[in-house]
């Protein structure tokens, strides 16, 4: 079925401390909505249809049934994010490992594409993704 119109996106972390993930995304430059906030969560605007809920781990133990995992132990998913620049990549990832995240990967360049990642301060890795307009290698 497909939806009549695009949907929004709301991804649920699990944060330790959640005045630490709100001061390391807002260093990212990411804002809070704060009609979703309290002392157990926050809503991190993404943008127009994309959000990312950071929710103290007791709060997110409230809609889970398996045990919660451990993010700094191992990888249970990425998250990716574009970028408008190879440039805003690399600032990023600057800033991320100077407030509190640590390296997940080194650079890659395709050439048409151009990105770097990082754990955050949970352990949770994230991608940043510059693409070429134009640049993109025929397909087939």
């Amino acid at each position: 079925m497909k939806p009549s119109r695009p949907r929004k996106l709301f991804l649920n972390l699990p944060v330790a401390d959640l005045k630490r993930s709100v001061d390391f995304f807002t260093k990212l430059g990411f804002e809070f909505n704060k009609d979703f906030t309290d002392d157990s969560a926050t809503c991190m605007v993404v943008g127009e249809d994309a959000f990312v809920m950071l929710l103290t781990d007791a709060r997110f133990k409230e809609f889970i049934k398996k045990p919660l995992h451990d993010a700094t132990q191992s990888t249970a998913g990425t998250y990716a994010l574009s970028a408008n620049s190879r440039a805003e990549v690399d600032e990023m990832v600057k800033i991320a490992l100077s407030s509190g995240g640590s390296k997940a990967a080194d650079a890659m360049d395709l050439g048409f594409m151009y990105g770097g990642s990082f754990y955050d301060p949970d352990g949770h890795h994230w991608e940043l993704a510059f693409m070429e307009p134009g640049q993109m290698p025929p397909q087939g």
